[in-house]
């Protein structure tokens, strides 16, 4: 059998950490997007061979247990203990690691989706999985709810699926431009001492935004939050004004990585494509994801 998943790519806007020692308990608030883009995974389960073999891919290369151990923490959980043959889950990331789009969880959820589909399951007991390994080593707090919710997302309420309170945002047909440009460790940030100034303003931002819901007004209150928290400084502070320039809501930066993102309407593409060019900068624009992650028996 082989099984299909797409996961979207999720951008958190700006946030608040919420540590707990039951992990599905523990998550962020905020609020975040979800791409056209994002992490297609695909499942082989085959049986008759002597022993249970479980085998995880990045982008067609298979990878040792310790640089995927939250896919593999996540397969062990739901391939049956009785299973005798073959798994292979590969994973393809449309963004690179690192950089902020919900690789790690994506590839965790659309694991999770894949052998529950194929072995049975639900979708909330899936996506617990894949949280509650998200969250035990340190890949991520709140991108595995806010890619099940799909479109613009509110954490209301930190947790997993099941406990956390996710909202969507009304939004007309943006198109979202990003610009990758580098990693940030987000064990490092949270491990580090900018963590007060995150849930001091995160906090603000999320209340504010409540107060005033929309896509436009939560631009404004993530790059509020990027450059009062200092995750936004220097260089990547001086591309943002600059980007600003072409388009009419802030340009923001991507939670967690080292990079922008930016919603456009679709006058404002070529002019801000044009700069990013001029710059000899990456970037890419691609729709919002609407709805959950995708998952089926893959027959292409």
């Amino acid at each position: 059998m082989l099984v299909r998943t797409f996961v979207p790519a999720h951008i958190t806007a700006f946030f608040v950490p919420r540590f707990h020692d039951d992990p599905l308990r523990a998550g962020s608030l905020g609020a975040g997007v979800n791409l056209d883009k994002g992490v297609n995974v695909f499942a082989s389960i085959e049986t008759g061979t002597l022993e249970r073999h479980i085998h995880v891919a990045f982008n067609g290369e298979p990878v040792e247990r310790k640089r995927a151990i939250i896919s593999y923490s996540v397969a062990d959980e739901l391939v049956p203990d009785d299973f005798i043959g073959e798994v292979e889950i590969w994973q393809y990331f449309d963004f690179p690691n690192g950089h902020g789009f919900g690789n790690s969880a994506g590839g965790a959820l659309g694991t999770a989706l894949a052998l529950s589909y194929a072995f049975g399951g639900t979708w909330l007991k899936a996506a617990q999985v894949a949280h509650r390994h998200e969250v035990l080593n340190r890949g991520g707090l709140g991108d595995v709810v806010g890619q099940l919710a799909g479109g613009i997302e509110v954490r209301v309420k930190a947790g997993g699926p099941g406990v956390g309170v996710v909202d969507n945002l009304f939004f007309e047909d943006y198109r979202v431009l990003v610009v990758p440009l580098g990693r940030l460790s987000t064990r490092e940030v949270l491990d580090g001492d900018i963590v007060d100034a995150i849930e001091r303003e995160g906090r603000e931002a999320l209340e504010k935004l409540l107060l005033e819901p929309g896509p436009e007004r939560m631009m404004i209150l993530a790059r509020e939050f990027a450059e009062k928290t200092g995750l936004l400084s220097g260089e990547l502070l001086e591309l943002a004004r600059e980007l600003d320039k072409v388009i009419s809501t802030p340009s923001s930066m991507i939670m967690l990585g080292r990079g922008l993102f930016a919603l456009l309407r679709e006058d404002e593409v070529e002019n801000a494509i044009t700069l990013l060019s001029d710059l000899n900068l990456p970037y890419d624009v691609t729709g919002i994801h609407e709805g959950r992650p995708k998952v089926g028996r893959w027959v292409g």
